[in-house]
């Protein structure tokens, strides 16, 4: 008989190596999208031109390619896409391995607690919201939590940013050079701004996610309630959409601080104030079309490979 703690460590070994794969996987297939959302909301002048498809045409392409804008050269163009690769390889295969893997372990222990020593709050959300109502809450406010949590991977978030959009500040320094140089505190600029998008974003995620598998899910006779890999494509399909929609306003908040240098005094509130005025509203959603356009792929992608990974070892490690 396999004992407890040899069963928890198998499902958490499961758990890392999924996420950790599907991490790597989505950052091969889709940085160089990121690159250009980052850099669409990075850019503080007007891109449409409702009066000119050429200026419009011409404003995207430097904003997209920056320095390569001008080559000819179609791989020129394409290898702009790519910087700080390894930045983002260190965030995004951390950030799913944290995210995927420790949001179902926050949910099991609000589970397990509510059902064993909070009793009255595990009715009342269930006389609330309802069983399946419940499980979908549970699972966006877990989502939610891990989400806040993930401010501590703000440093290298705040230098993958800085290599998409203003490589000039980080050229030619490795991650140790920095820290050794840089405070702190400026790798975590923008913490707050950060903690106020993902809250939201992670519980529309894991929320919407949860509730649209639950409704795939009304008429399967499946017991353990196990997605199909067309169902897990829809339910993630739907929450990321609904989560980076909300998140984009403080989202671009977020990216126009870290790609600010390192000693600038610029502040979140005097960018919000700056981006009204310059922008109007519509400032707030700049790279929102690119990010749905990728977001769908990206999540369908992701989540699925790390759901089926994770299963795959969890039956090799039980």
């Amino acid at each position: 008989m396999v004992s407890d703690s040899s069963s928890s460590s198998g499902l958490s070994n499961a758990r890392i190596i999924g996420s950790a794969v599907a991490g790597l996987s989505e950052l091969t297939l889709f940085h160089p999208v990121d690159t250009i959302a980052k850099r669409l909301m990075s850019t503080e002048t007007k891109i449409i031109a409702l009066d000119s498809y050429a200026t419009t045409t011409s404003n995207l392409n430097h904003a997209i390619f920056r320095d390569a804008a001008t080559s000819q050269v179609s791989l020129m163009k394409l290898k702009s896409l790519f910087p700080g690769i390894g930045f983002g390889a260190a965030y995004k295969i951390l950030q799913r391995v944290y995210k995927f893997g420790g949001q179902p372990v926050v949910l099991d222990h609000m589970e397990n607690r509510f059902s064993s020593s909070s009793r009255e709050c595990d009715d009342y959300l269930e006389q609330t919201f309802g069983t399946k109502g419940k499980k979908t809450f549970l699972s966006a406010l877990s989502g939610s939590i891990i989400g806040i949590g993930e401010v501590a991977l703000l440093p290298l978030d705040a230098l993958k940013v800085k290599a998409q959009t203003a490589p000039e500040q980080i050229k030619g320094r490795s991650f140790l050079q920095i820290m050794r140089n840089e405070s702190i505190s400026s790798l975590y600029r923008g913490a707050g701004w950060t903690i106020a998008r993902n809250a939201p974003g992670s519980f529309a995620l894991f929320g919407g996610n949860a509730a649209m598998k639950s409704f795939l899910l009304s008429g399967d006779n499946n017991e353990r309630g196990r997605a199909t890999w067309t169902q897990d494509a829809i339910a993630s399909t739907a929450g990321a959409i609904a989560s980076i929609t909300i998140a984009q306003p403080l989202d671009v908040i977020k990216t126009r601080i870290q790609n600010r240098p390192f000693d600038s005094p610029e502040s979140g509130t005097q960018i919000l104030k700056k981006l009204i005025q310059n922008e109007g509203i519509s400032g707030f959603f700049k790279g929102l079309t690119p990010k749905i356009m990728v977001v769908g792929p990206k999540l369908i992608f992701s989540f699925t490979v790390a759901q089926h990974t994770i299963a795959y070892f969890e039956e090799k490690f039980s």
